[in-house]
């Protein structure tokens, strides 16, 4: 049984059916030998985001200097005190905090851009789900969500540090894809 499927593809010459499974591999006998058949799925015009190795320096130093930038901006935005902004970023001093705000160039550690990219991530789906009025407000609002308890998103955050960030974020996201 040869042709051209419904794709337009050649078919295998099989002469008895076999249930296909595109994450399986299956073992075919015809006169005990084996045939393997491996299927894949097909070719699709988007293409996977490429993941940052945030474990390589050259990745942290060509980050660290707009995620810091775009920190700033959000906590201006957010109407952050720089007490929070610094628990925020994972209980940084006072000191280092302003020595950032003044210099942003200068290579951040793992953790620290994880929490930017939250964050980051954050705002912008605020900004897709909301209006930019209360997008800006939103983590100074006190929720009713069974996440946060009646507290403010932020003191939410605060209180759990990445993994709080990470909730929020996957929250957002799943309202923002319609959930």
């Amino acid at each position: 049984m040869s042709g051209l499927n419904a794709l337009g593809r050649e078919r295998p010459a099989i002469h008895s059916p076999i249930a296909i499974h595109p994450k399986k591999e299956y073992k075919y006998s015809i006169t005990g030998g084996s045939m393997n058949l491996t299927y894949a799925y097909p070719r699709s015009r988007f293409e996977p985001t490429v993941l940052v190795d945030l474990n390589a320096k050259a990745e942290r130093e060509r980050l660290s200097k707009s995620a810091l930038k775009g920190f700033f901006k959000l906590v201006g935005t957010w109407h952050v005190r720089d007490e929070d902004a610094r628990q925020l970023l994972g209980g940084l001093s006072s000191s280092a905090l302003y020595e950032w705000k003044k210099n942003p160039e200068r290579t951040l550690e793992v953790d620290c851009i994880t929490r930017i990219s939250y964050l980051l991530g954050i705002y912008k789906a605020l900004h897709i789900i909301y209006g930019d009025k209360l997008a800006d407000e939103w983590v100074n609002l006190p929720n009713n969500n069974q996440i946060f308890e009646g507290r403010t998103p932020l003191a939410y955050m605060l209180g759990g540090g990445l993994l709080a960030m990470q909730t929020v974020r996957q929250l957002l996201d799943a309202r923002r894809g319609g959930l």
